[in-house]
């Protein structure tokens, strides 16, 4: 497997691959580490790993920022702000170990109840199928193995093939950390038809997914009774601006919103409804702060916009600009910078048909669109088989509790830009967006199941 630097496509690193022998052995070792109940790490020796797994991390930030930048291509800054965030994510499953339990089920309350005590108790699912996505190539990872060494499930993580060096390099430190290998591996392969199979093989009692929604929602089709999933795909994230905001403020948010990491975020903002009362003015300020974004090598610390992952993403976007254009959109910005890099583009009221309306661009690009009636923008917004965190801008209470309600997503940020997360809150996908919920926290809760024990005594 060779991983190339995204911005210029030059060689970082050969990595050796898993073949199917050494996925059966990853499977046995991780099946016999659950099956054996008396090896089970008790809490405060997982809860020490991942303290310790933190601080390892913290003293190398810098070397996986740079990591990041190379294979990712995402801007030094905002990859140290990525490191940054999975650091505190370990400590968050740590942490979140000090209330994670079971409760109390009232008994007694019908006579054939009397005399019984009954609670619950948290125990591991069972063993965790981790596949990843490149665009977060370190704090996806967090997301999907933290959770499962909190609670005790052993987990092998198959990292994108584009940034597996990330991955490699995190799991390392949790074994420096003292965690042995049966509890955390890593599966590395380019082969679909192998990460099918650690998918849906029936050892496996989770599958946690994060990428594409026609591979996800079909390996969920494929899993064994009995197998839980959680998928996070994505979605073509919309934003309304309603009239009486300041617009440079919200030029200015929604500018990070669509263009950070150049657009590669699932819940980039793509979709801009902005009321024709201020179209002008906020296409005007907007179209100055996305066309002043400095684009280029993400390794240099004043980078804001770095490149797509593949040269065939910057193709496919291309692509979609000039079939927007083609049917009447007004191109902003834009331009190619090399194989993988593409200048910041908008695009002005694309056809409803067009590809940059209907599909996840993934890419340096917004579509901006005017609107006098609120409810038709919603439907608008509302109107694609997908739906995740949508955005609101409003100085008019009515305005954003209106769009806060009727909005089709899993979050609405209101006088926020679309792409805003802690890692602490939930995060999940609607309809083809996802299934299931992400988030440190949230993700423990289903890598546990509750046990429930009862007693019957007499007074």
């Amino acid at each position: 497997m060779k991983v190339y630097q995204a911005f210029d496509r030059a060689i970082i690193q050969e990595i050796p691959t898993d073949d199917g022998k050494a996925l059966e052995h990853k499977l046995q070792m991780a099946a016999q580490a659950f099956a054996d109940k008396a090896g089970w790490l008790p809490t405060h020796e997982r809860m020490a790993v991942l303290r310790k797994t933190s601080a390892l991390l913290e003293a190398n930030r810098d070397r996986f920022a740079l990591i990041i930048a190379r294979e990712g291509g995402k801007p030094l800054p905002d990859a140290i702000i990525e490191v940054t965030r999975a650091i505190d994510g370990i400590l968050n499953a740590a942490d979140e170990l000090r209330n994670f339990g079971g409760k109390e089920i009232p008994m007694g309350l019908t006579a054939a109840s009397a005399n019984r005590w009954a609670f619950t108790t948290k125990e591991p699912i069972g063993v965790v199928a981790a596949i990843s996505a490149f665009n977060h190539p370190l704090n996806l990872i967090v997301h999907q193995i933290a959770p499962a060494i909190a609670v005790g499930c052993p987990v092998i993580i198959k990292p994108a093939s584009t940034t597996p060096i990330s991955c490699i390099e995190l799991v390392k430190l949790f074994r420096e950390a003292g965690l042995d290998e049966q509890w955390c591996q890593t599966f590395l392969t380019d082969d679909n038809a192998l990460a099918e199979q650690l998918a849906t093989d029936p050892r496996i009692a989770f599958l946690s997914f994060i990428g594409s929604a026609k591979i996800g929602w079909y390996l969920k089709s494929k899993l064994p009774s009995g197998t839980r999933c959680a998928l996070e795909h994505g979605g073509a994230a919309p934003v309304i601006i309603d009239r009486g905001v300041d617009v440079d403020r919200v030029a200015a948010s929604v500018v990070k919103g669509g263009y950070y990491h150049a657009g590669q975020v699932c819940v980039s903002s793509q979709r801009l409804f902005v009321h024709e009362d201020i179209l002008a003015s906020f296409t005007e300020a907007f179209a100055a702060k996305v066309t002043a974004l400095r684009v280029g090598d993400p390794v240099l610390k004043d980078t804001e916009v770095g490149p797509l992952i593949l040269p065939k993403e910057a193709d496919r976007v291309e692509a979609w600009i000039k079939e927007a254009t083609e049917q009447g959109a007004t191109q902003i910005g834009g331009g190619r910078l090399s194989e993988t890099t593409l200048r910041p583009s908008i695009l002005l009221n694309p056809g409803a048909e067009t590809k940059v309306s209907r599909l996840e661009v993934f890419g340096p690009l917004t579509c901006v669109y005017g609107y006098s009636d609120l409810d038709a923008a919603i439907n608008i917004a509302n109107s694609l088989p997908f739906a995740f965190q949508a955005s609101v801008f409003a100085s008019d209470i009515a305005v954003a509790l209106k769009a806060a309600r009727h909005l089709d997503a899993s979050a609405v940020l209101v006088n926020d830009h679309t792409a805003f997360r802690t890692d602490w809150m939930p995060f999940t996908g609607r309809r083809q967006s996802g299934y299931g919920v992400g988030g440190i926290p949230w993700t423990m809760e289903e890598m546990a199941d509750d046990k429930m024990i009862v007693f019957n005594h007499v007074s």
